[in-house]
Order: C-alpha cells, then structure tokens, then sequence
C-alpha cells in the first residue's frame, strides 16, 4: 500500500504548465512545508519541505483557489523517478502525487490557532474577528449564485 497523508503550507504558488499532445493536461508542482512533531536539539529545522505534484482538476484547482502561505491537505502516494540531467549524471526524484487536495487555512488565520505544547496539531487560541474571511467562525462568506462555479458541487 502506498498512501500518503499530509497537512502543511504552500511554500510558493503552484507552478502550473500544460502537458503537450492532443489533449492539454494541466500538471502543478508545489512544495508544502509539513511541521514535524517534534524538533530533534541538534536541528533547527522543524519542518520538512515535500516535493508534491497534482495532474488534471486537481492542478487546475491548486491554481485557482491556493497560494504561498495557504495550508493545504492532500492524500496522495509517493512516486520515485529519475532522469539524466545535461552533465549527463542520473537524477534521482521522489513525489507526492496529489490525488486528493483539500483547504487548511490561509496563513492570514493562523493568528487564531496555536501549536500544542507537544508541536503536532492545533488548538483554538479564540474566535477570529469577523473580517474578510466570515463572521468570525473561520470560514470564507460565499456569495449567492455563484455555485455553478465552484469545482465540489
């Protein structure tokens, strides 16, 4: 089985580029920075950035609703690969090819949120203040008669 689960931030804005042939396939390539539970004394990295790849409605999704900062989920698994570089050396690559990509929240509402004491997961801190988000519950207003343009009708 090969089944990967992960939650962290976009690093930069997918980068988006349309495979050639008859039928133009959207592919988006990102990189997420997934907090790790614990921080080892001799690091002072405590997270890990993951190469991750999207194809099709996924890609096309990524590119429309998600940006640098942004916490996303995604389900997917792990592909390995390779190819020559122009030095002719052998490049070895390893992926996570997002099968599944699903909102976190936007770095502008982290504010509301703080790490555990243990480093994983999340806890409420407060209500966020209403905004451009919403009425204070976290989630975006969405207006009236725009559901046919929503990608998870």
């Amino acid at each position: 089985m090969n089944k990967v689960i992960l939650m962290g931030r976009l690093t930069r804005d997918p980068d988006i580029r349309y495979s050639n042939g008859e039928t133009a396939t959207a592919v988006a390539r990102f990189t997420l920075a997934v907090d790790r539970r614990f921080s080892r004394r001799d690091s002072d990295q405590t997270a890990d950035f993951i190469s991750c790849v999207a194809f099709g409605k996924q890609a096309e999704f990524l590119e429309k609703y998600f940006r640098k900062g942004m916490r996303a989920m995604i389900c997917g698994r792990i592909q390995t690969g390779s190819y020559t570089n122009r030095d002719g050396q052998k490049v070895y690559t390893t992926d996570v090819v997002a099968e599944e990509v699903e909102f976190g929240d936007s770095k502008a509402s982290n504010d509301s949120y703080r790490s555990d004491s243990m480093g994983g997961g999340y806890q409420p801190q407060q209500a966020a203040a209403p905004g451009p988000m919403g009425a204070g519950d976290g989630f975006m207003n969405i207006p009236d008669g725009i559901d046919e343009e929503l990608p998870f009708n």
